[in-house]
């Protein structure tokens, strides 16, 4: 197969899923396309179906009849009588169909109509692309979209017809509702006073048929409304976390704990979904009907409810300004909390031998304890409120009652009547009792979804919209132009004006003081932030042009702080591969030198880690990482630190190994070893964010002993001046 490359399987269903993308021009490598999805299987139907989701494609199913064949709707990706697929893109009367047959070709051919159809079995999927925002129109806020639309709004949206059936459900359980209040007036002023048994047995049995109604369609109401939450929850959940791993590392703020807390805020928008709320905000309205209801049946009675219900929705609205502001505050409270829990678990050991535990605890006591008065401020306003609207309530019972005695002595009503309006004043105002709960938990929601939707406001490294142009092959030259680079909220720049080449092959070593700079060459290189002026350069290529899924897969990165999932060993060092085999995997263990400890382990590579790779040393985790970096057809390797922890016998073996292994890539070093130099062709010495030097070993031996001899002259100088004023 054209399309097979060496060491990695052939993935049919990926390649025509990149073909509908191409011909709807948005082109993705498969590197960039797996990234999205979250799979580094081979692709089943349902992985198929869930990328195209993803990536703003509705999916429909269907079959093809051999005998009588009607095409689907175009594009569709298509079965074939030998298990393979092809993707049918456009259909022309005169020229045939337009199809891509990926066990060839990823590129779309002419063929006869009859000639493809016989080829297939019948099964098809067509896709259909969604308009997304972005796309036609003004352009929307960036990263404030996702696969539906906006990402809270477009999930809600698409089952808006599930809620409008809700929404009828609620209107019929309303009138179901009235029911009641009837049977109860008939009965009293018309059944027990002529003894009229068959009339109530009737009603019996007409009024139990609207109870079990009403109880199926509370329950099937329940589940839809249910099950369309949870299919939102799951949609806006997935928007919020692809946005996390997404967003550009200049957007973030804050620290790990505070990002995770406000990512948590999604919990406070997810109970707003449930049913149980949003069912109370629908019977709302209804308290006009039940009104209605009582004004027929006892004139003057209604206005008792209808004097109540402005009073108790005064009251929960009278409160709600203090709340907002009590309720933001206490979120903030959350936040610092979190990130205080954060960071004292990240370095427990840390705190635990330094003896910085107090220290910890007091400030943990101080977010507690103020959260904890905030939140005490917050609940006597809402139970406030609470009790105003609990209060009404009852004074509506008996005030119904009362003025239904006066209708009844007067001969205007009857005792049913009274019963049936008591029961309907209390459906009418029960929603409004709730009514300051229900506002408070809204102020809590609409504060968690704006902390949400600044995150999703973040600018993205994969903006809606934006093509990349497909580039999975790199030669490996790197070339920094004048770049200038500020970390975000910094004072002053970690590089300025920085300029140098690395040719394609060369290796090259990135010297220079704590603090110079650096790493923040590694950062760049890996296009993990941009530069404010100048450009960074892949093969020529402004990295900004680069997808970052692509540029990502180029490289074998390990970087200065060591990242390991709990795990066994041979799953973090295929983390991030293309399909690697396990013979992949023990070349790049022997040559990072994992071999060494795995195979005195009873479980070898099965050998569980961890968090963050607990259980070994610093070093035997650098190898991991290593091996992890030489893992495919890297073109670029980058270490950071990359042997800081290792013994000299572990580093000299591991440089003897990479000598012969990195021939034939880039190879770019950041270390403050001598050791790591005999390895290199060139050194780029950075100093205060600017290159000082720059050229292979032996030139700039020659300029550092040429320096120390200058120095030493104008040491001998400054003596033999002072010794005679002495």
């Amino acid at each position: 197969m054209s399309s097979n490359t060496a060491g990695k399987p052939f993935d049919a269903l990926e390649a025509c899923l990149r073909a509908v993308l191409s011909w709807h021009e948005q082109p993705l490598s498969s590197a960039s396309l797996r990234s999205r999805v979250g799979s580094d299987e081979l692709w089943s139907q349902e992985t198929l179906l869930e990328a195209a989701d993803s990536l703003g494609y509705d999916v429909l199913e269907g079959q093809i009849d051999p005998a009588l064949p009607a095409l689907p709707a175009l594009p569709a990706i298509c079965a074939t009588h030998v298990g393979t697929f092809v993707v049918v893109l456009a259909y022309d009367t005169d020229a045939g169909l337009l199809w891509v047959d990926p066990d060839h070709s990823e590129r779309p051919v002419q063929a006869d109509t009859a000639e493809v159809v016989a080829r297939l079995s019948g099964s098809t999927l067509s896709l259909t692309r969604r308009q997304m925002p972005g796309v036609a129109g003004d352009a929307p806020k960036q990263g404030a979209t996702s696969r539906h639309g906006h990402w809270f709004w477009g999930p809600i949206l698409r089952m808006r017809w599930v809620y409008v059936q809700v929404a009828l459900a609620a209107l019929l359980v309303n009138l179901f509702a009235l029911a009641s209040s009837i049977f109860s007036m008939i009965v009293y002023d018309r059944v027990i006073p002529n003894n009229a048994i068959d009339t109530l047995m009737a009603l019996l049995i007409g009024v139990s048929v609207i109870f079990i109604s009403d109880f199926a369609i509370r329950t099937v109401r329940g589940y839809f409304l249910d099950m369309a939450s949870s299919k939102a929850d799951a949609a806006i959940a997935d928007a919020l976390f692809e946005q996390m791993l997404d967003a550009h590392m200049k957007t973030r703020r804050g620290s790990t704990g505070s990002l995770a807390s406000t990512l948590k805020e999604f919990e406070s928008i997810r109970d707003f979904l449930t049913s149980a709320t949003l069912t109370t905000f629908i019977d709302i309205p209804f308290a006009i009907v039940f009104l209605v209801v009582i004004w027929l049946i006892g004139g003057p009675m209604a206005y008792v409810p209808l004097i109540a219900i402005p009073i108790m929705l005064l009251s929960g609205l009278a409160v709600q300004p203090q709340l907002k502001r009590l309720i933001q505050e206490s979120q903030e409270d959350g936040h610092h909390k979190h990130a205080i829990l954060v960071e004292t678990l990240n370095g427990l050991e840390t705190i635990k031998s330094l003896g910085a535990g107090a220290l910890m605890r007091r400030r943990w006591q101080e977010a507690v304890a103020h959260q904890s008065n905030v939140g005490l401020k917050s609940r006597m306003l809402a139970q406030l409120a609470t009790n105003v609207a609990n209060t009404a309530q009852q004074f509506v019972q008996v005030a119904v009652i009362t003025v239904g005695a006066f209708l009844v002595s007067s001969g205007h009503l009857g005792f049913g009547a009274i019963i049936a309006c008591t029961i309907l004043a209390g459906r009418a105002i029960a929603p409004m009792a709730q009514i300051t709960q229900l506002l408070t938990r809204m102020n809590q929601t609409t504060v968690s979804y704006r902390a949400l939707d600044r995150l999703m406001g973040q600018e993205r490294e994969h903006e809606h919209g934006r093509v990349f142009m497909s580039r999975p092959d790199f030669q490996g030259a790197i070339e920094f132009k004048n770049v200038t680079f500020t970390y975000p909220g910094a004072a002053k720049p970690a590089l300025e004006n920085v300029s140098f080449q690395i040719a394609p092959k060369e290796k090259v070593a990135v010297i220079g003081k704590v603090g110079s700079g650096k790493t923040t060459v590694s950062k760049l290189i890996l296009g993990l932030y941009q530069p404010d002026s100048g450009a960074v350069l892949i093969d020529g290529v402004d990295v900004r042009q680069i997808d970052p899924s692509d540029l990502r897969r180029a490289l074998g990165v390990v970087l200065q702080d060591i990242w390991l999932i709990g795990g066994t060993v041979k799953q973090n060092i295929a983390l991030g591969g293309s399909f690697p085999s396990d013979e992949e995997i023990l070349r790049a263990s022997q040559i990072a030198g994992v071999d060494e400890f795995v195979k005195q382990h009873p479980q070898g590579y099965g050998m569980r880690l961890g968090e963050r790779g607990e259980g070994i040393s610093g070093g035997q985790r650098q190898a991991i990482a290593i091996a992890r970096a030489l893992l495919g057809q890297r073109k670029i390797l980058l270490f950071d630190e990359a042997t800081s922890a290792m013994d000299l016998g572990a580093e000299t073996a591991l440089l003897q190994r990479l000598t012969q292994e990195i021939g034939d890539c880039t190879f770019v070093t950041i270390t403050h070893k001598a050791s790591l130099l005999q390895i290199v062709d060139k050194i780029i010495v950075i100093d205060q964010g600017r290159v000082a030097m720059q050229g292979t070993p032996e030139q700039l031996m020659k300029a550092q002993q040429a320096q120390q001899a200058q120095q030493a002259a104008q040491a001998a100088q400054a003596r033999g001046l002072s010794e005679p004023s002495a």
